[in-house]
C-alpha cells in the first residue's frame, strides 16, 4: 500500500471561504519515505496577519508561487493510488476538495487520520494534538507550523503506529475501515 502523508498550511479555518497556502507531501510506502514535494501555492487572497505569525508564511512569500489550479493535475497525479495520511485529515482533505471543487473537479482518495489511529493504537494521552502528542512521544517537530515540518512529523508518528500495529499484530488493512472511503 501506497501513502501520502501530507500536510497544508491555508489562510483560515473554513475551507469554503480560505485557501491552501503551502502543502507537503511524503510519498510513503508503508516501511520507508520513497518520495518528497513541496510546494508554496498563491492563495489569491491576502493571508491574514495572525496566519502569518503563526505559520512564518506571507504575502510576499506566496508572490510568486503556483496558484492552485497550477499544481492541481501534477497533485492528481502523485497522488493516484495512495492513501491520503494526515493528523486531523479531514481538515487537509477539506481544503483539497475544496480547491479541486473551484476548478470544476471531484478530488477522491482514501484518507486515513493519525489522530484518530493514535487513540486507536496508543489510547490515554491528554491530548492528541500533533505538537502534544509529538512531545510526549519524543518526536521532534522542526519548522512548526509549515507544511514540511508538520508533516514529517506526521510520518515519524505514521511510523511510529506501524510498529505499534504490527507489534500487537494487527494488519494495516485491518485498520483501513477507520479511514475514511473518499469523503
Amino acid at each position: 500500500m501506497n501513502y501520502a502523508i501530507l500536510d497544508i498550511e491555508t489562510t483560515g479555518g473554513s475551507p469554503n471561504a480560505e485557501k491552501i497556502t503551502e502543502i507537503a507531501i511524503y510519498f510513503h510506502d508503508g516501511t520507508r519515505i520513497t518520495d518528497e514535494w513541496s510546494t508554496l501555492i498563491n492563495p489569491e487572497k491576502n493571508i491574514p496577519p495572525f496566519i502569518t505569525n503563526l505559520t512564518g508564511i506571507s504575502n510576499s512569500m506566496v508572490e510568486s508561487a503556483p496558484r492552485f489550479y497550477e499544481i492541481a493535475k501534477e497533485l492528481v497525479k502523485m497522488t493516484e493510488n495512495c492513501v491520503v495520511v494526515g493528523h486531523n485529515v479531514a481538515f487537509d482533505y477539506g481544503f483539497i476538495k475544496s480547491e479541486y471543487h473551484r476548478l470544476g473537479y471531484e478530488y477522491k482518495r482514501d484518507t486515513l487520520c493519525t489522530v484518530k489511529l493514535s487513540k486507536q493504537l496508543i489510547p490515554g494521552h491528554k491530548s492528541y494534538s500533533l505538537g502534544k502528542l509529538c512531545s510526549e512521544l519524543g518526536i521532534e517537530i522542526t519548522d512548526r507550523h509549515r507544511a514540511a515540518g508538520d508533516a514529517l512529523a506526521t510520518v515519524k508518528l505514521f511510523e511510529l503506529l506501524m510498529q505499534t500495529r504490527s507489534n500487537n499484530g494487527s494488519s494495516m488493512e485491518s485498520l483501513l475501515p477507520s479511514a475514511q472511503k473518499y469523503k
